[in-house]
């Protein structure tokens, strides 16, 4: 059988998708790829004055008209907020959505981020992916294991800054300049996001903070001309493929730029 050009986003809270890496995955839409996304966390610690059941709808209901804008399939979450741990549970059911999907392209968070729910949500991608071929590895709910090839991209942190304020360098960056529309398209579905934001981490415009995230990775790359970009480093193909290949650039071409 062939696989489908299928591309899996995948991130801890809703809106981390839309801030890191929606750019690159409008654009591998646009290039023919079907586009699935995730958020492991319901989201349900998101308001001071909702009930957790209210802002927990409130925010499947944003990540829902966040994904219809791309043609995105949404997947729904597995954890709550603070409570995605690199463990038995939650690896099972991520491998089981793994090998529903077959994807050939992963975005997913950094390893070193500020926050654990990002990195441990990326831990828990990273071992779902290498575990997909592993017929032993009983998934839940029970899945047939899948051979594919796949490459795994970890986006940019919050901020491009890990929890000690270190810069992290890209490997590899994607122009979005002409995607910055779409990403404040997908970011402003998450409405209930602004005054959460405000109160509890200082971000009062967050849209604004995406806008000058992608322009930091833009300057990063030296590419003069591009305006905004995202960033990315590639993980290591040993347990995932079969070749060394850097297949988001083959899809991409001249919209990303890779380091010496």
């Amino acid at each position: 059988m062939t696989d489908k050009r299928t591309v899996f986003a995948v991130a801890a809270h809703p809106d981390d998708i839309e801030f890191n890496m929606g750019g690159t995955l409008a654009l591998l839409v646009q290039a023919g790829f079907e586009p699935h996304m995730m958020n492991l966390s319901r989201s349900n610690l998101d308001s001071n004055e909702l009930s957790e059941a209210e802002i927990t709808r409130i925010r499947l209901c944003e990540a829902q008209r966040s994904a219809q804008v791309i043609g995105a399939v949404l997947h729904p979450p597995i954890a709550d907020d603070l409570m995605i741990f690199y463990e038995d549970r939650l690896l099972r059911k991520m491998t089981a959505i793994v090998r529903e999907i077959r994807p050939s392209i992963v975005l997913l968070p950094s390893l070193n981020d500020y926050m654990e729910d990002h990195t441990n949500t990326a831990r828990l991608v990273v071992t779902a992916c290498f575990s997909r071929a592993m017929k032993h590895y009983r998934s839940d709910p029970p899945r047939e294991p899948t051979d594919q090839d796949v490459y795994l991209y970890h986006a940019q942190p919050h901020l491009n800054r890990d929890g000690m304020r270190t810069l992290v360098q890209p490997d590899l960056v994607v122009d979005i300049s002409d995607q910055m529309d779409t990403k404040l398209k997908m970011l402003g579905c998450h409405e209930s996001q602004r005054q959460w934001l405000d109160e509890t981490q200082g971000l009062d415009d967050y849209l604004e903070s995406m806008r000058q995230s992608g322009a930091e990775v833009a300057r990063i790359s030296g590419r003069s001309a591009w305006q905004y970009a995202e960033g990315f480093r590639q993980h290591s193909h040993v347990g995932f493929s079969a070749c060394d290949r850097n297949l988001l650039a083959d899809v991409l071409g001249e919209r990303v730029y890779q380091g010496s």
